[in-house]
């Protein structure tokens, strides 16, 4: 089986707990605020700082550096997300959760291993291409967002096609033919990601619900 088939089926029920988290079902339910949402914003934010980093010091990898594309950066487009919720100051209002604190920790120790980046990287920006883009057509109808800010962190137009970005970056996966334990260990790692991920979500439920 291709890697990339491979690495998506065993991570598949990882990915659907990771999407049933109970923050996403009350946002794309319309029943969180304006500033509830920039918390998730604010998280990926930090989330992304540690990731696009990991990618500018791998750039010139030469398995790594296959999984690096400038056009993903999300740094830009997070501040003006950011912009757009909190206004000029936003800077001084948020901090990363402690889930978020976890993340880039494991982020940047596995930086230097090309697996752990691509497990990582796989694990957000997949995703993010994916059903990231569902996401954001119902908040922008939830919020009414256009491009400019509130939603800026889900166009890619960069990249151009999606489809076709993806099927590239499926064929880069195929193509590292890691061995058995390498790939086992990639999968492990790509199965932590998700966790890692869905307790940041499980973090900003809690938040938001102790604000209630």
């Amino acid at each position: 089986m291709p890697f990339a088939e491979d690495l998506k089926n065993a991570t598949w029920s990882d990915h659907s707990s990771a999407e049933g988290e109970g923050y996403l079902d009350l946002l794309m339910g319309g029943k969180l605020s304006e500033r509830e949402y920039g918390e998730m914003v604010a998280q990926h934010y930090f989330c992304y700082l540690a990731l696009d980093a990991a990618s500018r010091r791998l750039a010139d990898h030469p398995v790594a550096g296959r999984f690096v594309f400038p056009e993903l950066y999300r740094e830009e487009a997070l501040v003006r997300d950011l912009v757009t919720v909190y206004g000029p100051g936003w800077e001084s209002r948020i901090a990363p959760s402690k889930s978020t604190r976890t993340l880039m920790a494991r982020i940047e120790q596995v930086s230097d291993w090309p697996g752990g980046y691509i497990a990582h990287h796989y694990t957000r920006y997949m995703g993010d291409l994916s059903g990231g883009q569902f996401i954001r057509m119902e908040l922008q109808k939830i919020y009414g967002y256009g491009k400019g800010g509130g939603v800026d962190f889900y166009f890619f137009d960069e990249v151009g096609s999606l489809p076709r970005f993806k099927n590239e970056y499926r064929a880069r996966l195929d193509a590292l033919k890691p061995d058995e334990a390498e790939a086992m260990r990639i999968i492990k790692e790509t199965k932590l990601a998700y966790q890692l991920n869905s307790e940041v979500l499980g973090e900003l439920l809690h938040v938001v619900r102790a604000a209630a």
